[in-house]
C-alpha cells in the first residue's frame, strides 16, 4: 500500500523500499565466524543420523539388491530370476492381500479414533486433558511382545476377563477365536491399542501449535465447537495426519511378530507365511534361498516407498508453511 510524503506544494507519491532492494550489509569477521560455527553445529547434529542411516538403511538395501540378483545357488549372476520366482509363488499375492485387508480395517480406525480422542483432549480443561493424555498413553508402554501377550490373554476364552463376549459369539477356545478370517480384526485391535495413545500425544502437540488468535477469530465469526474442530483444527493438523498415516502404513507392511507368534501358539492354524515379511523369512530360513528372500525384501521396500510417497504428496507433509 502506497503512502504519501507531503511537500510545501502538494503530496508526492512515495514507494516504500523493500529489504530485498537494499544492498547487503558488509560481512564482518564476527558474522563470518558465527556462520561457520552454525554450520559446524548443524553438521555435528546431522552426522549421527547420517551414520545410522548409512549403516542401518542404505548398506542393507544395497546388499539386498546385490543378493537378489544372484542365482539360486548364489554362485553367479542370476538377473531377475529371483524376482520371477517370488512373483510366481502363489503365496506372494495372498500375503499382500492379508496386509491390505488389515490396513483397510486398522488405518480408518486409527485415524478416526485418534483424531476424535485428540480433539476431545484438546477441548478439555488443562488438568483433565493432561490426565486423559496420560491414561491414553499407558498402553503405548506395552509394545511388542508385552502387548501381544496381553492380547493373547484377552482373546483366549478360557482365561479372558471378557470371556462372556467370546461365549456370546459362540467361541470356546483360542483356536476358534484366532481363525484366519478373524486375524485382520484381531491385529487391527492390537495395533490400535498399542499405538493410539502415542498418536493422541503427537496430534495434541499439533493442536497446541494452532494460534489462539485463529481459534478466537473463528468463534467470533459464529463457529461453534464442532465448526472450529472441523473447519479450523482438522485442516491445520493435516501434516500430522499424513505423518500418522505414513508411519502406520510402513509398520503395517512390516508386520511379522504378531502373526508369527500367533501361528505358533495356535499350532499352525494361522499360516506361517501370512505376511510378506513372514514369506521372506520362510525363504531365508526354511528353504535357505537367500536371493529369493532378498528379492522379496526389495519388492516390499519398493511398494512401501511408493505408497509412502503418495501419502506424502496427498497430505502435504513436507510442504512449506503458507
Amino acid at each position: 500500500m502506497s503512502t504519501y510524503r507531503s511537500t510545501a506544494s502538494h503530496p508526492v507519491p512515495y514507494t516504500p523500499v523493500h529489504a530485498a532492494d537494499l544492498p547487503p550489509l558488509p560481512r564482518t569477521r564476527r558474522t563470518g565466524r558465527v556462520v561457520r560455527v552454525g554450520r559446524r553445529a548443524a553438521f555435528l547434529l546431522v552426522l549421527p543420523y547420517t551414520v545410522l542411516l548409512l549403516v542401518g538403511g542404505l548398506v542393507p538395501v544395497g546388499y539386498a539388491v546385490v543378493k537378489s540378483l544372484q542365482n539360486e545357488s548364489e554362485t553367479g549372476f542370476g538377473g531377475l530370476s529371483s524376482y520371477q520366482r517370488v512373483v510366481a509363488d502363489l503365496r506372494f499375492a495372498e500375503t499382500f492381500g492379508n496386509v491390505a485387508l488389515t490396513l483397510v480395517i486398522w488405518l480408518p480406525l486409527m485415524l478416526v479414533g485418534v483424531v476424535g480422542l485428540a480433539l476431545l483432549v484438546d477441548a478439555s480443561s488443562a488438568r483433565f486433558g493432561a490426565a486423559m493424555r496420560f491414561v491414553y498413553y499407558l498402553p503405548g508402554a506395552l509394545a511388542g511382545v508385552a502387548n501381544f501377550m496381553l492380547w493373547l490373554f484377552l482373546i483366549d476364552p478360557g482365561q479372558s476377563p471378557i470371556a462372556f463376549l467370546w461365549h456370546g459369539f459362540g467361541y470356546r477356545t483360542l483356536n476358534e477365536v484366532a481363525q484366519p478370517g478373524n486375524l485382520p480384526y484381531i491385529l487391527a485391535a492390537m495395533l490400535f491399542f498399542q499405538g493410539a495413545g502415542t498418536w493422541v500425544v503427537v496430534l495434541g502437540g499439533g493442536l497446541h501449535s494452532i494460534p489462539d488468535e485463529l481459534l478466537e477469530a473463528a468463534r467470533l465469526d459464529g463457529a461453534g465447537a464442532w465448526g472450529v474442530a472441523w473447519r479450523v483444527k482438522l485442516p491445520m493438523i493435516r501434516p500430522w495426519l499424513g505423518y500418522l498415516t505414513l508411519l502406520n502404513l510402513a509398520y503395517g507392511f512390516q508386520l511379522f511378530l504378531e502373526p508369527q507368534v500367533l501361528s505358533q501358539v495356535t499350532h499352525g492354524l494361522i499360516a506361517p507365511q501370512w505376511t510378506p515379511n513372514q514369506l521372506s523369512f520362510s525363504y531365508a530360513y526354511q528353504i535357505l534361498d537367500t536371493p529369493m528372500a532378498a528379492a522379496m525384501s526389495v519388492i516390499l521396500l519398493a511398494i512401501t516407498l511408493g505408497v509412502g510417497l503418495l501419502v506424502v504428496r496427498r497430505s502435504g507433509l513436507f510442504d512449506d508453511e503458507r
